[in-house]
């Protein structure tokens, strides 16, 4: 029995066959089932720009530089632009049909109060954020409570679906060890999130092959795997694809592409 199958099984009892792929082997009794939907793996045929969520989280953004990154993705036609909520609604304006519009939450530390964070996810919903990147409950991994990110994340979910935003799961996988990884990866599947995700770029360190590598054979072909933090040339996105991601979280979009 592989080691990720055993965590699974600990987790969720012995459970039937899954029918979804991943290393759990076991159903996880997902909130959706992602059995019959299409592989979430990247197409070379579409090219590294579809998959770039362009980023641009730091403190002092100004509404010249969201601007200035909504052009470029626009005329690259990234898959989406990602900033800060206090840029939500000009990001909409701004970008073009085919570009997403994508927002954080609980970020960057994953420490917020669940209902707060709900309440936060519900806020920026109602501004017609169309992608929602959502650190984890952290706090609770890192207590031994990894249960309490979960009830966090299928209650975003539940927001999400209601409300056709893709909901991708922020892990920060520096501060997590490998249980932990494969640990919130099966909790962030079975409670409907569409992506994992490495890094907020804000920790210690930011995506590895390694992990991404992980976190794909974890979660298999039917779900979403971002890496994001600290990839700033082609090479290391190309590297982060090999691996198994199908989303690329990079300001440096003109290097990558």
């Amino acid at each position: 029995m592989n080691k990720i199958e055993t965590i699974a099984r600990k987790l969720f009892g012995d459970n039937p066959p899954c029918r979804c792929g991943g290393g759990h082997q076991i159903c996880l009794g997902c909130a959706v089932c992602r059995a019959g939907m299409p592989d979430m793996i990247f197409d070379p045929a579409q090219g590294i720009a579809s998959i770039i969520d362009a980023t641009l989280l730091k403190a002092d953004a100004t509404q010249e530089e969201v601007n200035a990154l909504c052009d470029l993705a626009n005329d690259y036609k990234c898959a989406s632009v990602c900033v800060n909520s206090h840029f939500s609604h000009p990001l909409q304006l701004r970008l073009s049909s085919s570009v997403k519009s994508c927002t954080v939450i609980n970020f960057p530390l994953g420490a917020g109060y669940m209902y707060a964070v709900v309440a936060e996810a519900m806020a920026v919903i109602n501004t017609g954020i169309e992608e929602l990147d959502m650190v984890q409950n952290l706090s609770a991994v890192k207590n031994g409570q990894p249960n309490l990110s979960y009830d966090l994340i299928r209650s975003v979910a539940e927001l999400c679906r209601a409300n056709k935003v893709l909901l991708k799961v922020i892990l920060e996988t520096c501060y997590l060890s490998e249980e932990e990884i494969i640990t919130c990866c099966l909790y962030a599947k079975k409670a409907g999130a569409e992506f994992v995700k490495t890094s907020t770029g804000f920790g210690s360190a930011g995506a590895s092959v390694e992990n991404v590598r992980l976190m794909r054979e974890t979660v298999g072909p039917k779900l979403g795997v971002k890496a994001s933090g600290g990839i700033r040339t082609r090479e290391q996105a190309l590297q982060m694809i090999a691996a198994g991601a199908n989303r690329i979280g990079a300001s440096a979009v003109k290097a990558l592409v």
